[in-house]
C-alpha cells in the first residue's frame, strides 16, 4: 500500500495550532490542541491530495528541506497519509440515488419486502459486468 510523507508546518497561536503543507499551497488545517492539530493536517492532506488525484493535477514530490523563515517559531511534523486506502473508501462509500419507478411496481415489491438498493446494485453490477 502506497504512502506519502509531507512535511507540516505547525505555527502555534493563543486559540491553537495552524496547519500548512509547503508543497501544497491552499492546503491548511488547525487544530485546539497539538493532537488535533496533527490530525486534522492529516485529513486535509488526504483530501487535497485526493482532489489533485481525481482532476489528475500534478502531485508534488515531498520536499527535503523548509524555507527557514517558516522554521521561525513553528514545529515541523512530517504526516503520512494512505492515498490509495483513502480513495478506495471514497469509491465503494454508500451513496444515495433516486429512481422512477410505476407506483404499483414499488408497492409490490414492499409487500415483499423486497430491499431496492440490494436489487438496483445486483441489476447494474450485472448490466456493467463487474
Amino acid at each position: 500500500m502506497k504512502k506519502v510523507t509531507y512535511l507540516a508546518i505547525l505555527e502555534p497561536g493563543p486559540s491553537g495550532y495552524s496547519v500548512y503543507f509547503p508543497d501544497f499551497p491552499g492546503c491548511i488545517s488547525f487544530g485546539k490542541t497539538f493532537e488535533k492539530a496533527i490530525a486534522m493536517g492529516q485529513e486535509a492532506l488526504t483530501l487535497h491530495y485526493y482532489g489533485l488525484e481525481k482532476d489528475h493535477d500534478m502531485i508534488p514530490e515531498p520536499s527535503q528541506s523548509l524555507n527557514p523563515e517558516d522554521l521561525v517559531g513553528n514545529i515541523i511534523a512530517p504526516i503520512t497519509i494512505y492515498p490509495e486506502l483513502y480513495s478506495e473508501e471514497r469509491r465503494n462509500r454508500r451513496v444515495k440515488t433516486n429512481t422512477t419507478i410505476p407506483a404499483w411496481l414499488k408497492e409490490k415489491a414492499e409487500e415483499q419486502g423486497i430491499n431496492f438498493s440490494r436489487v438496483l446494485e445486483s441489476a447494474l453490477m450485472e448490466r456493467l459486468g463487474s
